[in-house]
């Protein structure tokens, strides 16, 4: 039973069809090849068959016309040797025979005047056998038939049909077992994919497709698979910290809106506290709002949904934009921006989303550098911007002097509602570098967090596209 069930699932697989397909056609073509052969060996045998009964005939008419019969008579039965491959019968007139190793006219011949293919058999005991032979007209009544044996040209084509027609069943086995086989292959190598899916659809999710190493379709399945299962088991990751995040991050403004609100009923200004407790319920939903609205563009960047709104424009000169638009809150915190950018970079990218990821970069270096800004050396308060662009990408930094972040953590922080410890007490949602990397992703760039001694460095690094230089 166990074998029955692996021949029906091999024989059910795309690859042994495709094995007996390939078979049937090659066995087609094979079949009009052997029978032309076949067809063709046997013209050749007949027209040489034909040839030499032709000459004979040429000759022994040359000796009737000569008018001696008993000059033909005994060159009919010097040419009429026992057992030999010429066959020969003279009759006269009469019908009567005159001389030939033929016992009788055959009757094949006898209502075909030009004729054919016949049955004969040298002695009672003999097997028949076949012969050819043509007509001879000698004119006076005399009747002659000559032929040859070709029972030997019969055995030889026989011999030729059989052997090509096991070569043809030889093809067709082969051809069926290497089907067998290779489907065998291919259901090992997707029995192991099956294994690897039921696995990962019980949960567990860091199961992977073995690699051969092969180089073959089913490694590049495999390795495809695999990726696909590494973003998969990610944005699942992401999914659970995100949830653990907003349950964590969210809880604090939202009882803060309700203490708020609380406050203000039992405070005994009545009117003049209901004004104040909406007036901060309103700011608290700003910011709630704020964070949903982030939280969201970010699943809609990682998701890839607005990358159609791609358009080239002047990456130095946006980079402008957005420090100019920050300046006035960094003088105001005592920090310095200092822009190195180089002009005339161009990116094909969507310029919002740039724009945003850039404003967030600032953002954060601004806010994160304002405690080392007391600090009174000029390198301590500066906050470098700088955009430089080569053959392939446009390289945008931003480097602040504030605590920076350890190594280990460094991956952590680009993930949604992450928040190391000593920002907690600073504004903020935890998603403007997720936003960052979520831009980065969607663009097919790369994330950069590096030390700056003090400080951190973070470079948004974006590829340009095809005709931009």
């Amino acid at each position: 039973m166990v074998l029955v069930s692996l021949l029906r699932r091999a024989i059910s697989t795309t690859a042994f069809r495709a094995a007996a397909v390939a078979v049937v056609a090659y066995l087609v073509c094979a079949g009009v090849v052997v029978w032309l052969l076949l067809w063709q060996t046997n013209r050749i045998l007949t027209d040489q068959v034909l040839e030499t009964l032709r000459a004979e005939a040429d000759l022994l008419t040359a000796e009737a016309q000569s008018g001696d019969e008993t000059a033909l008579v005994r060159a009919v039965e010097a040419r009429s040797r026992p057992g030999g491959p010429g066959l020969y019968f003279l009759a006269g007139p009469n019908g009567a025979k005159l001389a030939g190793n033929l016992s009788h006219m055959p009757p094949e011949l006898a209502a075909g005047p030009a004729g054919g293919v016949f049955r004969y058999a040298r002695n009672a005991k003999d097997e028949p056998h076949l012969g050819v032979a043509i007509p001879v007209d000698l004119g006076a009544g005399q009747r002659l038939i000559v032929g040859r044996d070709i029972e030997e040209q019969r055995r030889f084509a026989d011999q030729m049909g059989t052997l090509y027609f096991l070569g043809l069943g030889l093809l067709s086995l082969t051809g069926l077992l290497a089907g067998f086989l290779i489907s065998g292959v291919a259901l090992r190598r997707i029995e192991t994919i099956n294994l690897t899916t039921r696995s990962i659809m019980e949960g567990d999710l860091s199961r992977r497709i073995a690699i051969k190493g092969t180089g073959d379709e089913f490694d590049v399945l495999a390795t495809n698979l695999n990726a696909m299962l590494d973003r998969i088991e990610a944005l699942m990751a992401g999914l659970r910290e995100v949830s653990d995040n907003i349950a964590h991050d969210l809880k604090t403004p939202l009882t803060r809106l309700r203490n708020s609100a609380e406050a203000a009923l039992m405070d005994p200004r009545k009117s003049l506290a209901y004004r104040e407790g909406l007036e901060h319920t309103i700011e608290n939903a700003d910011e709630l709002i704020k964070t949903f609205n982030a939280l969201l563009l970010v699943a809609r960047l990682e998701a890839g949904v607005l990358e159609a709104n791609a358009e080239r424009f002047d990456a130095a000169q946006l980079v402008r934009d957005v420090a100019e638009l920050y300046e006035p809150v960094a003088d105001e915190r005592g920090l310095k921006l200092a822009l190195d950018i180089d002009d005339g970079a161009q990116l094909t990218a969507n310029r919002q989303l740039v724009g945003q990821a850039v404003a967030n970069l600032i953002d954060n270096a601004i806010k994160y550098s304002a405690k080392a800004a007391r600090v009174p050396a000029p390198a301590a308060r500066a906050i470098g911007i700088g955009l430089h662009a080569d053959d392939e990408a446009v390289e945008i930094t931003v480097a602040d002097c504030g605590p920076g972040i350890a190594p280990e953590d460094r991956e952590r922080v680009l993930k949604r509602f992450v928040r190391l410890e000593k920002s907690r007490t600073e504004p903020g949602t935890g998603l403007g570098l997720s936003l960052v990397q979520a831009v980065a992703r969607l663009h097919g760039g790369k994330v950069r967090l590096e030390d700056n001694a003090p400080g951190l460095r973070v470079v948004l690094r974006l590829p340009k596209r095809p005709g931009d230089r």
